[in-house]
This record gives C-alpha cells, sequence and structure tokens, in this order.
C-alpha cells in the first residue's frame, strides 16, 4: 500500500479512498481514485476531516466479516468532517456545519429492524476512509461544539454503542456498578458514560498500565485478567458476593460465560462484540436460574445519536484518543488496532 498523492476534488471532482478488494490482510488494501457525485436534491456533500477505526474494520480488511467480499469496499464506518454543499431539499445542514455519519444511514429512530443492516458504512455500502463523500442528509448530525474534528470521529460506532448499552436499554442509574471488558474504545465510552450517571465501574485489561489510566478516568476496581485469570470470582468478590448490575460483555465467546456469572440476580448483559469469536457455549441454565436479560447491542440509531450528542454537549465530555496517524499511513493504523495495544480509540485524519 504506497502513499497517496492526495487528490484536490476542484478538478474533476475525484477523491482518494481506502479500498478492501475481498482480501484476507492489511498488505492488500489498496488506494483508489472514486468520482465523488453531486449531492442530490436530499443529500449532502462533505469533506472528511477525522475517520476513527473499529475493530470492525479490522474484520473486513482481513475476510472475518459477512459481506459480499466480490464488492471492493470503501473501508470505516465513523468519519467526522465538514458540509461543502448541499442539495436544493435540505434543510437541516449548510456549508461549513462539522458534521458525523450515523453509522446505520437508514436507522433513523424506534427498534432496530433487519433492513437498516443494508445501509451499514463500510460493510454494506462503501465507508468513510475517503477524501470526500455524499451522504443523505438524514444520516448526517452535527457534532457537540466544544470537540475537535478527531473527537467527532470516534462517536458514531464505539461512543453510540456504549450509549445505547448503557442508557435506552438497560437504563444505568446512579448507584448501579457496572462491569467493563478491555479498554478499548467502547469500554472506554461505557467507562465515561458510567460516570457521567452515577455509577460504580469495575474495569478489566491484561495491561496495569491501561487500569492506570482508567483509573485516572473514574475506574473504581480494575482487574487485570492476566493475573486473575478467574476474574468474574474477583467481580463477586468485589461486589460482596452479588454481581454487578450491568455487564458491557464486548469479547464474545470467551468471556461470556464468565460475564454471566459476574451479573447479579436479575442483571443485565450487553452483548456487543466479538472480540474473541463468536462461538461459545451459552449456559441456558445459568440464565435463567439468576433470571437474567442479555441483549443484543448493534450500534444505534440516528435518534439515540442525537440523545447522546446532547449529553456529551452538557457535560462537555471528551473522547479518549490513544494516537492519531495520517491519512497515507491508514495501514499502520490498523496495524496498531490488530496489535490491541491502544487505549480508547484510534483516528487518521485526512
Amino acid at each position: 500500500m504506497s502513499a497517496p498523492q492526495l487528490v484536490n476534488p476542484t478538478t474533476g471532482l475525484r477523491a482518494l479512498a481506502v479500498r478492501t478488494t475481498g482480501g484476507t490482510s492489511i498488505d492488500e488494501l489498496i488506494f483508489d481514485h472514486v468520482t465523488v457525485p453531486e449531492p442530490g436534491p436530499a443529500q449532502v456533500l462533505v469533506a472528511i476531516k477525522a475517520v476513527s477505526l473499529n475493530y470492525r474494520d479490522l474484520a473486513v480488511v482481513t475476510g472475518r466479516y459477512p459481506r459480499d467480499a466480490s464488492q471492493p469496499t470503501i473501508i470505516a464506518s465513523d468519519c467526522c468532517g465538514e458540509v461543502m454543499a448541499v442539495g436544493s431539499a435540505v434543510t437541516a445542514l449548510k456549508a461549513g456545519d462539522r458534521v458525523a455519519g450515523s453509522f446505520f444511514q437508514k436507522w433513523i429512530a424506534g427498534l432496530f429492524a433487519r433492513e437498516y443492516g443494508a445501509s451499514a458504512l463500510g460493510g454494506a455500502i462503501d465507508g468513510v476512509l475517503t477524501q470526500y463523500r455524499v451522504f443523505d442528509q438524514s444520516g448526517l448530525l452535527r457534532i457537540p461544539e466544544h470537540l475537535s474534528y478527531q473527537e467527532g470521529a470516534a462517536l458514531p460506532c464505539a461512543g453510540l454503542t456504549a450509549w445505547n448499552a448503557l442508557v435506552p436499554t438497560t437504563h444505568v442509574q446512579a448507584g448501579d456498578t457496572v462491569l467493563l471488558l478491555g479498554t478499548g474504545g467502547v469500554s472506554v465510552f461505557g467507562l465515561q458514560f458510567a460516570k457521567l450517571h452515577g455509577a460504580r465501574v469495575i474495569i478489566t485489561s491484561s495491561s496495569d498500565e491501561k487500569l492506570a489510566r482508567a483509573k485516572a478516568l473514574g475506574a473504581d476496581e480494575t482487574i487485570n485478567y492476566k493475573t486473575t485469570p478467574e476474574w468474574d470470582k474477583e467481580v463477586l468478590r468485589l461486589t460482596g458476593g452479588k454481581g454487578v448490575d450491568i455487564v458491557l460483555e464486548v469479547a464474545g465467546g470467551e468471556t461470556f460465560t464468565r460475564s454471566l456469572s459476574s451479573a447479579r440476580a436479575s442483571g443485565q448483559v450487553a452483548v456487543i462484540g466479538v472480540l474473541s469469536g463468536v462461538a461459545g457455549t451459552v449456559p441456558i441454565g445459568l440464565i435463567g436460574i439468576q433470571t437474567l436479560s442479555v441483549r443484543g447491542i448493534f450500534v444505534g440509531s440516528v435518534a439515540m445519536f442525537e440523545d447522546m450528542n446532547r449529553a456529551i454537549a452538557l457535560h462537555q465530555l471528551r473522547p479518549v484518543i490513544d494516537r492519531v496517524f495520517p491519512f497515507e499511513q491508514s495501514a499502520d493504523a490498523l496495524r496498531y488496532l490488530q496489535s490491541a495495544q491502544h487505549f480508547g480509540k484510534i483516528v487518521i485524519t485526512i
């Protein structure tokens, strides 16, 4: 993946984008010139300023995410940028607005429906790791004024997933205890949102350095799962044998049973990620005996995004950015994500 020559779209409305060609390696990514269409009546042209990476992006690039691999796709789902032009029917946005794109372009409000999956950026449709992109106006939102483009780019997937899990789904409240697994983007946002609501937070990691950073952000208890492999027992000890009210399960098959064991009777487990794979044994008896509520979380709607942004603006919350890469080092940014060294979000600037 050679370093790109950046393209000025004023000379023929062409932009540079990072594509996967259906391969199974970061080394197979290509820089590609793409045509940027004029925005239609209800569309908006955005100059992308920053893109944040998620584990899903790595899965797409390495051929481990369900999609039509024969169709080249511009990668990544999370972006923030500046509105350059709007269509004649656009009323909510204007040139110069700073906006982020919604992960699901067609999930505006209400419960998730199967058909919304066909509008997922960077998977079902072309993503956002490109200089310019046209969006429908309904799939864009202004970002809080106090945030930079880089911080705004962290919101659409990791931020909204954590918000959906904790606020509209499990209804976190003051005095609850929340268990977070790892220190990636979703878990760090989960820490921030849980503390914002007055909850007690227990967080895990294999790195004492990362746990120290989590403590500095407000985590009440930390567990190194490498030195404490039966971390669910430690969770019970820290909660006086009761268990936690809410678990954000981001890892998948390898940790699912321990997450269930960490929850209190009638507790809630939000199933978010599959970092350790999708296969695993489901302890149905434990779910039944403990009367646990297990709920899948798949990012969120535009309406949820708007609610989250209001809370972020009110509390002047800032996303945690681990490292920033320039556009021409997009492959290096993905390799850094693959190394799992990060705490919070990895961002690419364009």
